[in-house]
């Protein structure tokens, strides 16, 4: 069986989809959905977020130099996908979704997503207008873990959230762990002889 040639375009997937908090110094707040995002450096900690500048909350990122990206869970599956079809020009997210506003910890506009599990409060370092989407490079400043998914050994676990991915089109949930990092070069436990 042979595989087809297609024009070049983006088809990697999953991605992360998170719902991303933004606000201004008018007071105006808002929520856009973001799928091209991800980690760029561990030291200092940083992120990125890809944004039309059509969509409505481009000025408030470009202008405050702040947003939050809140991880989205199954539950919160039909608010991902609201807050990335509807623009915040004709509708309040807030409102529409039953989302609450939280305080931001070092942030001055932009507030977090409170039932999201973590946020993820990040300042503009710099902004690549690369073409449809612009890319605002940021450092992460402060990280809030809901403390509902704390262990008995005070472990955050992430991964009990019920954590969303996108894929081509469509919201999935993760699944079962099917391994560990560094399980691949695990050396296996001999087994004791009678």
């Amino acid at each position: 069986m042979g595989k087809q040639i297609w024009k070049a375009g983006n088809m990697l997937y999953p991605l992360p989809a998170v719902m991303v908090s933004a606000g201004n110094a008018s007071g105006e707040t808002n929520i856009i959905t973001v799928a091209w995002t991800g980690t760029v450096c561990t030291n200092p900690a940083m992120v990125y977020i890809s944004v039309r500048p059509q969509r409505y909350s481009y000025q408030m990122i470009k202008e405050s130099g702040e947003f939050v990206i809140n991880l989205t869970t199954e539950t919160l599956a039909y608010a991902t996908d609201y807050c990335g079809v509807k623009s915040g020009r004709d509708v309040d997210k807030w409102r529409d979704t039953g989302l609450h506003q939280g305080k931001a910890e070092t942030l001055k506009y932009a507030p977090i997503i409170e039932e999201s599990p973590v946020n993820i409060e990040c300042k503009v370092t710099e902004v690549r207008e690369l073409g449809s989407h612009h890319m605002f490079l940021a450092e992460v400043t402060a990280v809030h873990a809901d403390e509902a998914y704390m262990n008995e050994q005070n472990k955050f676990e992430l991964n009990s959230t019920g954590l969303l991915a996108y894929s081509h089109g469509e919201y999935l949930g993760l699944g079962k762990t099917i391994g560990t990092f560094g399980y691949s070069v695990k050396k296996k436990k001999r087994k004791k002889k009678k």
